[in-house]
């Protein structure tokens, strides 16, 4: 076997593999002896049928198997022991690549287009400034957090005048034309009514300091700017009835039901942060700000990888490609989208290959590698964060682990994890090495710069 590379540029070469008899026939014998052994031709015994009539039968098809399997492992092993730096994947010639018979050729002439990536170096150093913005943690954020905590321990008292956000139970009836208790009409013994939630603001206002027994009149429908689902459910019945009752209905005040939240005390310390970590309020608001900043470096991280792509594309400036090579890879990959997607997507695809070859350089200059327990422990971190979007800041560490070790049994997963395990290395190794140009920012101006 001979397989030989030369270059047609800079940026693209022609791969040649040769295959004699002599480096697949002992493969394909051994191959034609296994199927010997296991063939089951009526009127011979297993294992017993003639050796040229497995070779008639299958003969073919097992050249064309070993030889294949023999060139996939030749193009692999040259391009891994020689460092060839391919684009994409190898494609056949069109030129040049003759025509493969099987039964009447022995020896095979394979020649493969390759596109080579362009060499550049990518760099980074102190010259380069880049932003690095930290969202500041907000006392509004620390408030949610902290009533987040405070109503999970409330309960809901009786009281005597309505306020907003209180719950009203009474009974609903529907009224005639003239204001009175419609014969037949819809009656709703025990209906439960949050004006907060209406969205009418007139209709809401009427509710505004009800009193027990007090009796009052509104219109469901203008109310609920004619929901459906929210009429009928107000009205227990179907929807699509409940859409077209326009009329007024009265509502007697039965009961005004308030939540009060819960105190502050060492008990919810002690489920948010651990036994004794925390002991005074002020340790707590502190302790949740930074949780909360914790958080939001992931985020600052993120968009400093961003800034930074955008200096070093620019410093690497445009590169050399293949263009004929990869459009026609780039073809093959969505043959079901056509050639007009490959012309309008190209130029996005060349943009994000070269924000591609150059992070490679950056993870390989920093000598960047991703551990079992790296992937292991981003995880963990996964999982913690998703706890704290819903208040739950300490969670025990066998917890974290059993949810972490559901993560890792997906390899979708598995990848998602590796990728965000690189750019956090990445951009800890990135930001010791740039200048940061720090700025402080909200989250409403970070988010912002998304849109």
């Amino acid at each position: 076997m001979n397989v030989s590379l030369q270059n047609i540029d800079k940026v693209s070469a022609e791969l040649t593999v040769k295959l004699e008899k002599a480096d697949y026939q002992e493969k394909v014998d051994k191959e034609l002896k296994s199927l010997r052994q296991k063939a089951q031709i009526p009127g011979f015994r297993k294992g017993m049928v003639p050796t040229s009539l497995i070779k008639k039968m299958y003969g073919k098809s097992v050249i064309a198997e070993v030889v294949n399997k023999a060139l996939q492992e030749a193009v692999y092993n040259y391009i891994k022991e020689n460092k060839v730096n391919m684009l994409g994947e190898p494609l056949p010639n069109e030129e040049k690549q003759q025509n493969i018979d099987f039964d009447t050729m022995e020896e095979f002439d394979f020649v493969f287009d390759i596109a080579l990536a362009p060499e550049f170096k990518a760099e980074v150093s102190a010259k380069d400034k880049v932003d690095y913005y930290t969202i500041e943690v907000s006392d509004e954020m620390i408030d949610n957090q902290v009533k987040m905590y405070t109503q999970r321990t409330g309960k809901y008292d009786k009281v005597d005048s309505y306020e907003d956000n209180d719950m009203l139970k009474g009974l609903l009836a529907q009224l005639d034309e003239e204001g009175n208790t419609k014969e037949g009409g819809i009656q709703v013994e025990a209906a439960v009514l949050m004006p907060a939630y209406m969205k009418n603001d007139d209709q809401k206002a009427i509710f505004a300091n009800a009193k027990v027994n007090d009796v009052l009149v509104f219109n469901p429908n203008v109310a609920y700017d004619g929901h459906a689902a929210e009429l009928g459910s107000l009205l227990k019945i179907d929807k699509e009835i409940a859409k077209d009752v326009k009329s007024d209905f009265s509502f007697q005040v039965e009961e005004i039901t308030r939540f009060v939240p819960g105190e502050l005390t060492q008990e919810v310390f002690d489920q948010a942060f651990g036994e004794g970590v925390v002991k005074t309020e002020e340790e707590f608001r502190a302790k949740i700000k930074e949780e909360i900043a914790a958080r939001f470096v992931a985020d600052s991280d993120y968009k400093f990888l961003i800034d930074i792509r955008k200096v070093m594309m620019e410093k690497v400036g445009k590169l050399e490609f293949s263009d004929t090579l990869l459009k026609r890879i780039m073809l093959l990959n969505n043959e079901e989208k056509g050639e007009e997607y490959v012309a309008e997507n190209y130029d996005k695809s060349i943009e994000e290959l070269t924000w591609h070859l150059i992070k490679e350089q950056l993870v390989e200059a920093n000598d960047i590698k991703v551990e079992q327990e790296d992937v292991l422990k981003m995880a963990r971190e996964t999982t913690k964060a998703q706890f704290a979007q819903y208040g739950m800041l300490s969670i025990p560490d066998d917890v974290l682990d059993n949810y972490a070790q559901e993560m890792l049994k997906k390899k979708e997963t598995i990848n998602n994890l590796v990728s965000r395990v690189v750019e956090v290395k990445l951009a800890a190794a990135l930001k010791a090495q740039v200048t940061l140009e720090n700025k402080n920012v909200s989250i409403e101006e970070f988010n912002k710069m998304f849109e």
